[in-house]
């Protein structure tokens, strides 16, 4: 699948099979995650990946939108090292969901399905997930990926929309 196929036909998938995510799979994601632009330079994004049925489960608790995590076979929580920032509080989110589209768009030109389960800014939610993977201070979750092999099948429209553009002036 080229690229502009990957991007236009990504939808988010919230039901899997039993089947695994392959040790290499996983690494394919992060390494396409790791590709993405970040302010700077800071690259102050950092990943934990999640197998553990347990801590699924402590994920999909985060809220009542991160069900997928909990039926999952892999979970990979997006986060932000505010340490390694230029500019403590300035960038890592959006570093993160930088890294974070280009492993949804990977996932999906690997057959993977995969759905961004939403985590900042919302205090409950941060300080569930952060619970749950033991994140030390500094390093904010940004978002949560549920990952596996898709067990339903969604079209993915045309979302193109020329009336949301305009040309040299609003």
């Amino acid at each position: 699948m080229d690229a502009l196929e990957a991007i236009r036909s990504r939808r988010s998938i919230r039901r899997y099979t039993d089947d695994p995510v392959t040790d290499d799979e996983v690494h394919a994601l992060l390494e396409a995650a790791m590709c993405a632009p970040s302010a700077f330079g800071q690259r102050s994004t950092r990943y934990v990946v999640v197998r553990d049925q347990a801590t699924r489960e402590l994920l999909a608790n985060a809220s009542k939108w991160a069900a997928p995590a909990g039926r999952a076979p892999v979970a990979i929580v997006v986060c932000g090292d505010t340490g390694a920032e230029r500019y403590p509080g300035t960038y890592f989110v959006h570093d993160g969901v930088a890294a974070l589209e280009n492993l949804l768009t990977a996932a999906n030109a690997l057959g993977l399905g995969a759905v961004w389960i939403g985590v900042h800014p919302w205090e409950d939610r941060m300080a569930a997930v952060r619970d749950a993977v033991g994140l030390p201070e500094g390093v904010v979750p940004v978002a949560t990926v549920a990952l596996g092999r898709p067990a339903e099948v969604r079209e993915a429209p045309d979302r193109f929309e020329a009336e949301f553009v305009h040309l040299e002036r609003w």
